[in-house]
């Protein structure tokens, strides 16, 4: 088999990859083995412009917001779901401190949060003390449906093989790359934390954290919000279900759930909710995050035929769609990737 294009990965940035290649009428295959516990196959796909305790815009988010909008609403209507909502935050203030902090930024004509607590009392459903504060817009891209119906055509087309990618199996020559009976004249690696491994990509700095959540039936709670009080509650596309999460442990054993996040979890909810609520399922990933936060993009100094879409942490949902369209960009038309993302910065240690 012959192609222009292999790509290791089918989660968010591989997913998107593909599109942006499809949409350009390049040839490529996607391996992916569909690990149930990858980040994006467990995320809950929030696309939130602020960040942190006190609600700084995120990186490029005036770029990023828009571009993912308009990319995320395209690649539903061509598969025939609905791949992203606009879902905004209600942030439940968890002491006055906080209360204070939200009003300040607020009233720093921030572009994003505002004090004005215009849904009223929310005591039916939540109990709480020091009020809210809303955060919008905020979109929830629906992964849970995205990406199954995106593999769906993968496999209609014949552009996916479902299996475990062999590096051992790579052969890297000037002009192409060889795996098994594939080749290729690039490889494109989109598999999270996998690169962390790569050989030719783990003197980046890679800082994998284990984020957790859990899955909810709550069908007696409106749908129209995201809703925050440390952990965020989010609607999935079906009806009644809910996700909560997520955690962020930089320092861990293994990859398993763990009883410590559940028990803190569900005492969280019980303390929070006043209505009833039945855990379904209980997840764990572990997330491909940088040491400086910016995600990994581009082809390796050394090795042109190999590059890398990468990094996202937990901003994988708004960045993924942006940067592969970059990527894409700059595979075909040559076209600058953002310095800061560009993995050219890291030039010096790829080519030790």
């Amino acid at each position: 088999m012959q192609i222009e294009y292999l790509i290791i990965g089918q989660g968010i940035s591989g997913t998107w990859l593909s599109y942006f290649l499809q949409k350009e009428g390049k040839s490529f295959l996607v391996i992916d083995e569909n690990q149930p516990n990858s980040p994006s196959r467990i995320a809950a796909g929030i696309i939130n412009p602020v960040t942190g305790r006190r609600h700084v815009e995120v990186w490029m988010a005036e770029e990023i917001m828009p571009f993912a909008w308009k990319a995320y609403t395209g690649l539903g209507n061509e598969l025939g779901i609905t791949a992203i909502s606009q879902k905004n935050i209600i942030d439940f203030f968890p002491g006055l401190q906080m209360r204070l902090s939200f009003q300040q930024r607020a009233e720093e004509n921030a572009n994003y949060v505002s004090l004005a607590e215009s849904l009223g009392d929310l005591r039916t459903q939540f109990n709480y003390d020091f009020g809210y504060g809303e955060i919008k817009p905020v979109y929830t891209a629906h992964l849970e449906t995205i990406l199954p119906a995106w593999r769906n055509l993968l496999q209609q087309n014949n552009y996916l093989l479902e299996e475990e990618f062999d590096i051992s199996q790579l052969k890297i020559t000037v002009r192409k790359i060889e795996y098994k009976n594939i080749i290729a004249q690039k490889i494109i690696f989109c598999d999270g934390n996998g690169s962390a491994s790569n050989p030719y990509f783990r003197n980046l700095p890679f800082a994998p954290n284990k984020g957790e959540a859990l899955t909810l039936e709550i069908p007696e709670l409106p749908d129209t919000h995201i809703y925050k009080k440390g952990l965020s509650l989010a609607p999935l596309a079906a009806p009644g279900q809910w996700w909560i999460g997520s955690n962020y442990a930089w320092k861990f054993d293994n990859e398993n759930p763990t009883a410590e996040f559940r028990e803190k979890t569900e005492a969280l909810l019980k303390n929070w909710l006043k209505i009833p609520f039945t855990i379904k399922e209980h997840f764990c990933g572990i997330r491909p995050a940088t040491l400086e936060r910016r995600p990994f993009i581009g082809l390796h100094p050394q090795h042109p035929n190999i590059g890398i879409l990468n990094g996202m942490g937990t901003k994988g949902c708004p960045l993924a769609p942006f940067f592969a369209k970059q990527l894409a960009d700059y595979l075909l038309y040559n076209k600058p990737i953002n310095p800061e993302a560009d993995i050219s910065r890291f030039t010096r240690i790829l080519t030790r």
